[in-house]
């Protein structure tokens, strides 16, 4: 068979004679499959996976990235899937499909007859490559293979009670039982290991779904029996120190473990569904590196225009977008760049998100009375230079900021807005009298966080059709400077997604998209003479403001984002 695969790979001009006679020698001498051989020469593993299916009449399937479910993972366990190089890929169309690596190792083919039988189905054989062989098997550690194990015991140590017990929602020994605690132990490592932001656990009327958020994507992980929903809510309940019997009412709360040596902080939020309570957990890892400007996407004319604000002896500096678009990620990198020895930075923040050494943060707490207005008055007694309050979210709150700003410190915050423009008419609307927001209001910034595009397997598309027409259009309407740069680039293509081995989704991490405001003296006199949205998008187009939208396009020219994932949030 080795012979006749070579012969293949000699034809194809893949692999010479001399080569292959060395590749038939080695496998010889270390009595071993020859892959390797063949692989140390160069050959691609798609090519040997194509040459083993035309020997075998095996068909090639390649999984691309796609995780094979947990429960399939049942029919075949580790140790076999291990030693005999054979993973189980799914059932379909009454089949159990079986991915081998070596087809023609006559110990694997005689396993797969013994899985046959157990599993009561006939196979279909396909050949795989070792890079998804090897994904397959990390999914065996991962998060589907642990929770299978520990819902196994789960589902052991109550088998005894009887198919018709329920869990109940009040058992204090379902709470501490072992795999509960193992299960969401294992949920909660995979969630930081896989670089989530968010858990989701979602009761339905079939099953418990958990989802994790991922470069702001959600994806479902797995689906455990719904019987263990209330176990489940309740031992999230007991490290986060929520009323257990309350499940009538939305509640929050906070808990942080240790996970890979690291401390996670998490934000529990609990809300009553007609299934049940659905959890949302928010994953913080405080000791997480700050970003700097330059990894979140600021460049060009916005870095030169948030590098001159930030210089500024006082006044204030808002950052505004929707939840979940990197708004305190931005504040933390203006803080990094601010933190020098002769200034004292004091902040506000719910919760603390990362720790920057030299910053005094501390931590709101409203179920003490703590909030940030409280914080802020407090805050003035403690001599401050720079001020970082986490959200302006009231009147009040807005309007110790601008007090702060005015006699002298440098504020930054954040506020919940659509666009950069709609700062100014919001805090109007919150009560802050236009002629204290006119000198204090240095900048505002507006953000939205785009996927990335994953740079070992985009695509190349040809910018023609509508995809040509929009960036004209949009290109004609950029500032001068950056019509000229984004001319420039526009070379004929740029690129787009691809589903790969590498990169499962498509795109890896995300990056911002920003639009700048900056305060001028035109911009005062609208201010001071009753403003809307209108006026100062006029103000903000004689300035050259790039807007969001903008930005995203000179990021797609550049291949950092898709021209599809920026029309995702724009």
């Amino acid at each position: 068979m080795a012979k006749t695969i070579i012969d293949i790979l000699v034809s194809k001009n893949l692999l010479t004679l001399e080569g292959g006679a060395a590749v038939r020698k080695e496998a010889r001498e270390k009595d071993a499959p020859f892959d390797d051989g063949l692989y140390s020469r160069g050959i691609k593993e798609t090519d040997v996976a194509e040459a083993k299916s035309m020997v075998t009449g095996y068909p090639v399937k390649y999984l691309q990235g796609v995780a094979v479910p947990f429960d399939v993972l049942r029919d075949i366990p580790e140790e076999s899937a291990r030693h005999y190089a054979i993973i189980p890929l799914g059932r379909h169309e009454g089949f159990l499909d079986i991915g081998m690596l070596h087809p023609e190792d006559a110990a694997s083919q005689e396993a797969l007859k013994f899985i046959a039988g157990r599993a009561g189905l006939p196979l279909r054989i396909f050949i795989i490559t070792p890079d998804d062989f090897q994904a397959v098997l990390q999914e065996y550690r991962s998060l589907s293979g642990e929770v299978t194990k520990a819902l196994g015991e789960f589902e052991k140590e109550y088998e005894g009670l009887g198919a018709n017990v329920k869990i109940r929602r009040d058992s204090t020994k379902i709470v501490e039982d072992a795999p509960v605690t193992k299960m969401m132990a294992v949920m909660l490592r995979h969630a930081v290991e896989g670089r989530a932001s968010d858990i989701h656990i979602e009761p339905t009327r079939a099953n418990l779904r958990v989802r994790f958020r991922v470069d702001g994507v959600l994806y479902t992980s797995l689906l455990l029996p719904i019987d263990v929903h209330p176990a489940v809510v309740s031992r999230i309940k007991v490290m986060t120190n929520l009323k257990i019997d309350e499940t009538r009412v939305p509640q929050d709360g906070r808990f942080h473990a240790e996970i890979n040596g690291r401390f996670i902080d998490f934000r529990v939020s609990t809300f009553p569904t007609a299934f049940g309570e659905k959890v949302a957990i928010r994953i913080l890892d405080p000791e997480a590196g700050v970003a700097t400007m330059a990894d979140l996407g600021i460049e060009g004319s916005n870095l030169e225009k948030v590098e001159a604000a930030i210089k500024r002896p006082f006044g204030m500096i808002l950052i505004t977008g929707p939840t979940g678009s990197g708004k305190s990620t931005t504040l933390y990198a203006l803080l990094q760049k601010l933190n020098e020895e002769r200034y004292n930075i004091v902040s506000l923040e719910d919760p603390v998100e990362y720790y920057i050494p030299g910053v005094n943060q501390s931590q709101v707490r409203p179920e003490i009375g703590y909030e940030f207005a409280t914080g802020l008055r407090h805050i003035m007694r403690q001599d401050p230079d720079i001020i970082m309050v986490g959200e302006i979210r009231d009147k009040e709150t807005a309007a110790l900021a601008i007090h702060a700003a005015l006699t002298g410190h440098l504020v930054l915050s954040t506020l919940h807005t659509n666009n950069a423009v709609g700062v100014i008419p919001r805090l109007i609307d919150m009560g802050i009298d236009p002629f204290l927001l006119a000198p204090t209001l240095i900048m505002a910034v507006g953000q939205r966080l785009v996927r990335k595009l994953c740079q070992d397997s985009r695509k190349a598309v040809t910018i023609e059709g509508a995809l040509k027409e929009t960036l004209m259009t949009e290109i004609e309407t950029m500032p001068p400077a950056a019509k000229k740069e984004a001319e420039a680039m526009l070379k004929g293509e740029v690129y787009q997604a691809e589903v790969s081995g590498i990169c499962p989704k498509g795109t890896r991490g995300r990056t911002g998209i920003f639009e700048v405001l900056t305060m001028t003296p035109e911009l005062e006199k609208i201010i001071l003479s009753k403003p809307s949205e209108a006026d100062i998008q006029r103000e903000v187009l004689r300035q050259g403001m790039l807007s969001m939208k903008q930005d995203g396009l000179i990021k797609v020219l550049k291949g950092t984002i898709g021209f599809e994932e920026l029309l995702e949030v724009v």
